[in-house]
């Protein structure tokens, strides 16, 4: 991403930065503030000067990560309503959602020290999210495999419910998401 009169990343340029954004991603995840700077580098398949040339500050690395994995939860949404019925397009999604309330839930340490710096990583992630299902929602409604009665906000809510309950537990969390959908089509 590039802000307002800054020139497009060079294409290596772009590649690198994702594979940082991944390699960070997967490193605060699982080591959460023990995750080293150098390592992530490593992982990357890029030198830590380029790392800084992308993220001048930990923090900065740590909230672009997150935000990342934000874009790629909302990010698919629309990808699988275009491939797939909307249940179960918003099925698959209820799967890419408790696998990125799992990172999330793992890079919590390093997102509070984004938090003490004075940025705030989530200001927009409702806001995203409710704006990524509720296509999915409103098309399932529209074919009548979907309650119309159901908010967006209603689904994210029951869905960071079984995230925080049951993410370490993916068969657990794999029923209970089956057993949303199923409340989601009762009565469509």
């Amino acid at each position: 991403m590039t802000g307002i009169g800054e020139r497009p990343l060079r294409a290596d340029a772009q590649r690198n930065r994702g594979q940082i954004l991944d390699a960070a991603s997967r490193s605060f995840s699982k080591c959460g503030l023990e995750a080293t700077l150098e390592g992530i580098a490593k992982d990357a398949g890029v030198g830590i000067g380029t790392l800084y040339r992308h993220f001048p500050t930990r923090e900065a690395l740590i909230e672009a990560a997150y935000r990342s994995e934000l874009a790629a939860v909302c990010d698919a949404a629309s990808e699988l309503l275009a491939k797939l019925p909307p249940a179960e397009a918003l099925r698959v999604w209820m799967d890419r959602f408790i696998d990125y309330m799992a990172r999330k839930m793992g890079m919590a340490d390093a997102l509070r020290a984004v938090i003490a710096s004075g940025a705030d990583p989530y200001a927009q992630s409702r806001d995203l999210l409710v704006g990524a299902i509720t296509p999915i929602l409103e098309a399932g409604a529209a074919a009548g495999d979907l309650r119309s009665d159901v908010t967006a906000d209603d689904v994210l809510i029951s869905l960071s419910g079984v995230g925080l309950a049951a993410s370490d537990r993916r068969e657990q969390a794999d029923r209970l998401l089956n057993l949303l959908l199923d409340g989601l089509r009762y009565g469509a």
